[in-house]
């Protein structure tokens, strides 16, 4: 049986190696100007998939969808597994107009059927957080 290791010790290791950032004796901090002094490192979030990985049985991405930022029309040819890392509830809306709303909770793992033949469908987050999820869709299921 394989086993995997966890990331977050190796991580932790990596950064305890490097240390802190070298002392330089004798230089003056430079200042923050007022766009520096409010900014910080992580990205502006905006709506979107990022693929995850992919082999022969599984297509596997995350998906970000941001308050009032829409996730295109889209469909699901195979079943798929949704693992919520920031939840909310979505509603989804078909190309016909037809809504309905679906809450993923944070940590837990839902599953979905394909979608039906020739309907597309789009996410849309009208909360006030971005939700985050993680899909695992299945390969050749039903094909």
């Amino acid at each position: 049986m394989k086993t995997t290791r966890p990331i977050a010790p190796l991580l932790a290791f990596c950064l305890a190696a490097c240390g802190p950032p070298a002392d330089h004796a004798g230089e003056q901090p430079a200042e923050a100007t007022d766009a520096q002094a409010g900014a910080t490192d992580e990205p502006a979030l905006t709506t979107g998939r990022t693929p995850q990985f992919e082999n022969e049985h599984v297509t596997v991405w995350k998906s970000v969808i941001v308050p009032n930022q829409p996730l295109e029309m889209h469909r699901h040819d195979n079943p798929r597994a949704i693992i919520a890392l920031k939840g909310g509830t979505l509603t989804v809306v078909n190309d016909s107009g037809e809504r309905h709303d679906m809450t993923w909770e944070t940590g837990n793992a839902y599953w979905l059927e394909a979608d039906p033949p020739g309907e597309l469908h789009g996410d849309v987050n009208e909360g006030p957080e971005p939700v985050e999820v993680i899909v695992v869709q299945l390969k050749g299921v039903g094909e």
